[in-house]
């Protein structure tokens, strides 16, 4: 069997809004990475066994005391390294060159000119020109005054004057650009140089090796014992659910928690997709239907507090899930759908500055008490590497590449206090939008897009009555990472078409508004 994590690339994490985009970006060349903080033990670097280093950006000043700094054994390992902004500031800084704060700081678009040749550029040209010209997206207020002893300027910009160096030599490079963002035209490609070319590594990481590997990893690990899953609906436990499906086949149990909070007819398209051997598409396993409408609306009875509501809805599904796995006695082992970002949050730096994972982004936990085995086959993995292994496993394309949805459902969506009423409302009015989103080809130009039950009546007309009925706000959304996204400009026409429907087909709606935030300051969700 391949082995993919044979060829791989440390990315050593400076506190970049960009390094997950890095390591992204090299696995979609089909290189394993992974991101570890600056601060991580340095012992563990060798035993690693990376074919080469990255160092990312960051936030922080190379011209102040006590700036963050790549290890000493990163330089000392031999290997390739390459530094993006702040990880190519660093280097300068730690190996004699000079560094200096800009009296203005560049953001944006930059050109580019490549004054000595390397391997890292070689033959790149974007412009046809003589010398040859890049363009490139930049993000810094800091740059490199003076490059190190043994290295040599490649690049400059009208404002920059070492816009990247090298020692070749050493294989040593660092660009002041951002090579992972789309609005470097080349940056994909100079990339692939350094990892495959200064570094040597095969591309072996791809959708079929993964579910080859994961599906031996998953056979060895658990052997004849059963495991079980908490099966969502959602991308991340549908994929766990197919390719353990395929590893061990009946030794899966799978537990779907109907809360009442889930899609508009979410229930039986999950029981469709993963239950039924009959469907076309039914996968045959082995699930159980859990229907816990009435003991989640009369544990939210009342609450009105958003982090409340999420602790109420977690701890319940816990606790249903445990009374289920509590039936199968011979269930050694707990499956769960953890992806890679889930990994590298929890993990943290010593520093202490990475982010908290939301509370509501995972249902519930791992009772402690369950005392089972904890199988997670999707830990490797970044989310649009799920999406691609579920399509592979066979699973329907618009069920992996469905939109976000919180863990809580609509308990989130819902502001105020939560009651089946609401539930059901917002869920036909989700429906509504996003059906006409596919309808227009609007949905995957989309990163997320719903509705959310507003907890205030509107006076409208009803024949020729008035009546004061609820009011729903609509919600779309551009991004690439989640941190940041704009408004979606959907439009006007579109707009009118779903507030009519909304209006018009479901009961207890007189008003229908569109959310224009961006976030900052706003945030995705409403709550």
């Amino acid at each position: 069997m391949t082995d993919l994590h044979r060829d791989k690339i440390l990315i050593l994490d400076f506190g970049a809004q960009y390094t997950q985009l890095i390591a992204r970006r090299v696995r979609e060349l089909g290189v394993y990475c992974e991101i570890w903080a600056w601060d991580h033990d340095p012992s563990e670097i060798a035993a690693f066994g990376a074919r080469g280093i990255i160092l990312s950006g960051g936030p922080e000043s190379t011209t102040v005391d006590g700036a963050p700094r790549a290890p000493q054994e990163a330089f000392d390992s031999g290997l390739p390294l390459l530094g993006i902004c702040y990880g190519m500031q660093t280097m300068a800084k730690q190996l004699g060159g000079e560094t200096e704060s800009a009296d203005a700081r560049e953001y944006g678009h930059a050109e580019v000119t490549l004054v000595a040749p390397d391997t890292l550029f070689g033959d790149l040209n974007d412009h046809g020109s003589r010398p040859p010209r890049l363009d490139v997206w930049m993000s810094h207020g800091d740059h490199v005054a003076k490059a190190p002893p043994g290295f040599t300027v490649t690049a400059t910009t009208a404002r920059v004057p070492v816009a990247a160096f090298a020692n070749e030599g050493k294989r040593w490079y660092g660009v002041q650009f951002h090579p992972e963002v789309t609005h470097t035209q080349s940056g994909q490609a100079l990339l692939r140089r350094f990892v495959v070319e200064v570094c040597g590594c095969e591309t072996l990481w791809t959708a079929e090796h993964i579910i080859e590997d994961q599906v031996a990893r998953v056979r060895d690990t658990v052997g004849s014992d059963e495991v079980i899953l908490g099966l969502s609906g959602g991308v991340d436990s549908s994929v766990v659910a197919a390719l353990l499906h395929r590893a061990i086949g009946d030794q899966l149990t799978c537990v779907f928690v109907d809360t009442g909070l889930l899609r508009w007819q979410e229930g039986d398209q999950v029981m469709a997709t993963f239950a039924d051997a009959s469907d076309a598409h039914g996968l045959g396993i082995r699930v159980i239907r859990v229907d816990a409408r009435e003991r989640y609306f009369g544990a939210l009875a009342g609450v009105t507090d958003p982090e409340a509501k999420r602790k109420i809805i977690g701890n319940l599904f816990v606790e249903i899930f445990d009374e289920q796995a509590g039936k199968l006695a011979n269930a050694k082992w707990l499956a769960q759908g953890t992806i890679y970002p889930d990994v590298i949050e929890s993990a943290g730096s010593k520093t202490g500055k990475a982010h908290v994972i939301k509370s509501h982004h995972n249902v519930g936990g791992l009772p402690e008490h369950m005392k089972l085995g904890l199988v997670e086959p999707l830990r490797e993995l970044f989310k649009d590497e799920v999406r691609r292994i579920g399509v592979a496993l066979g699973l329907p394309h618009e069920m992996v590449h469905r939109h976000p949805f919180p863990g809580p459902g609509l308990g989130v969506r819902i502001l105020g206090e939560v009651k089946a009423e609401y539930a059901d409302i917002l869920a036909r009015a989700d429906a509504v939008f996003i059906e006409e989103l596919r309808k227009a080809g609007l949905y995957d130009k989309t990163s997320q897009a719903f509705a959310v039950f507003l907890p205030v009546k509107s006076v409208g007309v009803v024949g020729d009555a008035r009546a004061y009925e609820w009011v729903i706000a609509l919600r779309a959304v551009e991004t690439v990472d989640f941190m940041t996204a704009h408004w979606a400009h959907l439009p006007y026409d579109f707009l009118g078409r779903v507030s009519n429907r909304i209006i018009n087909e479901v009961r207890g709606v007189s008003r229908v508004v569109y959310d224009v935030s961006g976030k900052p300051p706003a945030t995705i969700e409403w709550e």
